[in-house]
């Protein structure tokens, strides 16, 4: 009879075999997710939380102004997802990276460039960012599945969103790090030169460093018309093959038109719709963490380490575990239970600081704050509200957010991956949109930079809004719960 040892040791075997499916995935998956890496870096500093800092510093604007434009600018990023999809299907993944990095590295130059010109730094920055964006976001998605099988899909998706989270949690730290050498309102002196580059701009011109590396990936090694069939490594003549001498707009347009006349589609988008409440809570980490750690900790709080750099850091963990131990666990359950989860965990930051006192003045404080942060001084409870607010948002994130791609890329027919992926973008527009408009709105009526403040009726609206994912997939599910092979 097996002792408990041996049991245990044959079911970690078991466990870590499953990740060795991969070493049969082609070189373009891996050459996909350095450069995803690198991007995902880039977009942390020149997007993301920079924004905020960005508009108001470089560009002079108050809190409402600012929620209106970065409001815009992040449904425009969503909008012009869903229009471009069908183009990669049409074009192919190569081309349309190229294209993307080419526009992301141009729009970042403007706004690293830009001072007090906002109509350039906008129109010429802001704007075609938003687009290069878009080109790369269903792309990388697409390419998890056409680069591999069936049996590696799950362990390529869960790799997939634990790197994004990497970059995010590299690009966090350099955020931290460049406000701290440099200041908030401080920046670079140019060796041999009268000019001072913000803070900022500092922060844009290393996004494009970042982004270099990424062309230079796709430009030279990435090869055209690679597929990963379960019958093995299929290298096609050309990726557009399937137009049948079709123009790339015309089979765009055919493309994206047909999306509308499949049933499931309908429904696959309104399961998509039921995420927005939660998916909110990412954007308003980014546009009001930064404000409301700023006016309630103090203005050089080093805030992202402990908001968006941990949740990044647990989700690289996280993910790839979860994606393995929950293959049989279907798509609506995952999300249901997930979404609650992350949900709940904001009502951390709606707790009075007076009731996370004990443990700001115990260990978990002075680890965080004295050993981690290296903050000096008493140890402010909102750093414990913000860690564990953190904290219960990523295991819950770990639970949902990988299986929205896997979802999108197992019901896709074969050659519309990346339309399918890029449609699971629209009902973001209405959650970027939201919470962009929404953040200004909340940081001038709860936590403005003067007056009195209240910041946890803010934290309990956002809360509220949360919830709607949860509550919302209780009350559909018998519609949008669907059959999903293998589960």
């Amino acid at each position: 009879m097996p002792s408990i040892v041996d049991t245990a040791n044959f079911k970690l075997k078991e466990f870590l075999k499953k990740f060795t499916v991969m070493r049969h995935a082609p070189r373009e998956l891996w050459i996909i997710l350095a450069a995803y890496i690198l991007e995902n870096i880039a977009y942390k500093l020149s997007s993301s939380q920079v924004l905020p800092g960005w508009l108001k510093v470089e560009m002079s604007m108050g809190d409402e102004t600012r929620g209106v434009i970065i409001g815009v600018w992040s449904a425009l990023v969503t909008l012009f997802t869903v229009l471009v999809g069908s183009l990669t299907d049409a074009v192919g993944i190569r081309r349309t990276f190229l294209i993307g990095f080419s526009i992301c590295i141009s729009a970042r130059l403007v706004m690293a460039a830009a001072t007090a010109t906002t109509w350039i730094a906008l129109g010429a920055g802001m704007l075609p960012l938003a687009l290069g964006l878009a080109l790369m976001t269903p792309v990388m998605a697409a390419a998890m599945k056409r680069y591999s099988s069936a049996a590696q899909r799950s362990v390529a998706f869960s790799l997939y969103y634990a790197l994004m989270n990497l970059g995010f949690a590299i690009g966090a730290r350099i955020f931290d790090h460049l406000r701290h050498v440099l200041g908030e309102n401080g920046g670079w002196q140019v060796p041999g030169l009268q000019a001072n580059i913000g803070t900022y701009r500092v922060m844009i011109m290393w996004s494009v460093a970042f982004t270099l590396p990424g062309l230079a990936l796709t430009w030279f090694f990435l090869r055209d018309g690679v597929e990963m069939t379960e019958n093995g490594l299929c290298v096609a003549p050309a990726e557009t093959k399937n137009l049948s001498g079709e123009n790339p707009l015309a089979a765009t347009t055919r493309l994206f038109g047909e999306l509308w006349r499949q049933p499931m589609f309908m429904r696959f988008l309104l399961f998509m719709a039921l995420v927005v409440g939660v998916k909110m809570i990412f954007f308003f980490v980014d546009y009001v963490i930064p404000d409301f750690a700023k006016r309630e900790i103090s203005p050089d709080a080093p805030f992202a380490q402990v908001s968006a750099m941990l949740n990044s850091l647990l989700i690289l963990v996280l993910a790839p575990l979860c994606g393995v131990l929950m293959q049989r666990v279907s798509a609506f359950r995952a999300i249901a239970v997930g979404s609650a989860i992350s949900a709940a965990s904001v009502f951390f930051l709606a707790l009075p600081p007076a009731l996370l006192q004990p443990l700001a003045d115990g260990w978990l404080g002075n680890m965080i704050v004295h050993h981690w942060l290296n903050v000096p001084g008493p140890v402010n409870p909102l750093y414990i509200s913000i860690f564990l607010f953190t904290f219960g948002l990523s295991i819950g994130e770990a639970l949902w957010s990988p299986r929205l791609y896997e979802y999108a890329a197992a019901i896709a027919p074969k050659g519309r991956e990346a339309s399918y992926m890029a449609m699971t973008s629209l009902p973001y527009f209405f959650a970027k949109c939201g919470a962009g408009f929404l953040s200004g709105w909340l940081l001038v009526n709860f936590c403005p930079e003067t007056g009195a403040r209240h910041p946890q009726t803010m934290w309990v609206i956002v809360g509220g809004i949360a919830l709607a994912t949860p509550l919302g997939a209780i009350l559909f599910r018998k519609y949008i719960q669907v059959h999903e092979a293998g589960r």
